[in-house]
């Protein structure tokens, strides 16, 4: 199947502060369909993984709220996006949400599989 909804999309990491469904879609590629509460850190989860950030690339759309995403080691490294905006976040980069968020993603199916493998081998 090429499509899917947020119901038909299996649940991948299941948190008090996330929610990510992911789906494979077509060739190499994956859907996921996240929700991150605000003030949900991702940056503990993705501790272990190459710098502590993680390493896959994304293509999406923010539906609803504001993101900080940090890009680097520095304080000052981070970009902000915000609802209706298509992203490209190359790999290293850390998830913040400063506002409730929802937001759609492509990625990579084997990358992205390695990463959600080692924020739930944590539970």
């Amino acid at each position: 199947m090429t499509a899917t909804t947020w119901d038909e999309t299996p649940v991948a990491i299941q948190t008090d502060e996330a929610e990510l469904r992911r789906k494979e879609i077509g060739g190499d590629l994956s859907v996921a369909l996240i929700r991150l509460v605000k003030g949900a850190d991702m940056g503990p989860a993705l501790k272990g993984l190459p710098d502590d950030m993680c390493p896959c690339p994304h293509w999406g759309y923010l539906l609803k709220g504001r993101l900080k995403l940090r890009t680097g080691t520095a304080p000052e490294a981070y970009d902000v996006y915000e609802e209706g905006q298509a992203f490209y976040w190359p790999p290293g980069h850390v998830p913040e949400a400063l506002e409730d968020c929802e937001f759609v993603d492509f990625s990579p199916t084997e990358e992205f599989d390695r990463v959600i493998g080692h924020i739930t081998s944590q539970d």
